[in-house]
């Protein structure tokens, strides 16, 4: 199991903290837009060390969701002040400010390392001497090979175990258990907005079935929505233009367990149109590029006994 420890600012934190002891979401995003971060799988821990000039320490812990790169308009359409920012006008600034006089946007694209469950521990661990003082972004730790004392250790099981208060008596464990998860078969359940994020990142920006790419009427769409039982998966997502989602979330489109697009005779029935979709049914939608992304089996079928619409 792995562990990343990444610095922050007090003004990151500060916000943050400012909403609540614990948050379902946050954004530690980076301004350059152009460095992606792969070094812990989703699930794992995600800790946050404060800059040396602020204290130097491990000030609270979230779980890792995905990465992905989004412009700034949509970053703060998705994330709002859970950037660490209070306004929209206060993001472009400090955005601005980061890339050190490079023009800033609302079109600029930057890197979003999404995480959730996000808390602050009401005791401050020291790092230990093994984080290199030069570190801009982080480090990471191995959690099966650090010692009991080590403060990496401490805060994760901190975290894992739900004990923030009591972080001065916790005796660590090993961290091998299904609070981390273990070897994984599906895609991990994902934040609400991350998982917004993660499929329209997974799809390119475009409809899977029209291919338009107009970003602002695009949205992601549940296969099985999480009210009848789904989940914020990515294999359970699929990024459509509003009027698409629609049709589909109402049963007049489907898609089929191979991919392709079936459409309800009741549309035709009911409103006299549909020719546009008609026209293509029976072709394959378009696919994100890894297998594990793309939609589950069990979602599609459940979504054409459910809900889609057979002739009346």
């Amino acid at each position: 199991m792995k562990a990343w420890v990444g610095v922050t600012d007090a003004d990151w934190i500060a916000q943050l903290r400012a909403q609540g002891e614990f948050l379902e979401q946050a954004n530690f995003w980076n301004p350059g837009g152009t460095q992606a971060f792969g070094a812990v799988e989703p699930g794992e821990p995600f800790l946050f060390k404060t800059k040396k000039a602020f204290g130097n320490a491990l000030v609270g812990a979230a779980t890792f969701d995905a990465f992905v790169f989004l412009p700034v308009w949509e970053t703060w359409e998705l994330f709002g002040a859970s950037n660490g920012v209070s306004t929209l006008a206060g993001f472009v600034d400090r955005v601005s400010r980061l890339r050190r006089g490079s023009p800033t946007t609302l079109q600029s694209q930057i890197g979003c390392t999404l995480l959730r469950d996000v808390t602050f521990f009401s005791v401050h661990l020291g790092i230990s001497d093994d984080f290199p003082e030069n570190a801009v972004r982080g480090k990471r730790y191995d959690l099966d090979e650090l010692p009991g004392e080590h403060p990496v250790l401490r805060a994760a099981t901190a975290y894992s175990l739900a004990t923030f208060d009591l972080l001065e008596s916790v005796v660590p464990w090993e961290l091998r258990g299904p609070m981390f998860g273990q070897a994984r078969l599906m895609p991990p359940r994902l934040g609400q907005q991350a998982f917004k994020a993660v499929v329209a990142s997974n799809y390119r920006h475009r409809c899977a079935v029209t291919s338009d790419k107009v970003r602002p009427v695009l949205e992601a769409a549940h296969i099985r929505p999480v009210a009848d039982g789904g989940q914020h998966r990515s294999d359970n997502g699929l990024l459509l233009r509003s009027d698409m989602h629609t049709l589909f979330d109402r049963g007049y489109i489907g898609v089929d367990p191979k991919y392709r697009l079936v459409v309800s005779p009741r549309l035709r029935e009911e409103f006299g149109n549909g020719d546009f979709l008609y026209a293509r049914q029976g072709e394959v939608i378009s696919l994100p590029e890894r297998r594990a992304d793309r939609p589950a089996r069990d979602f599609l079928e459940w979504h054409l006994d459910s809900v889609f619409k057979v002739s009346a």
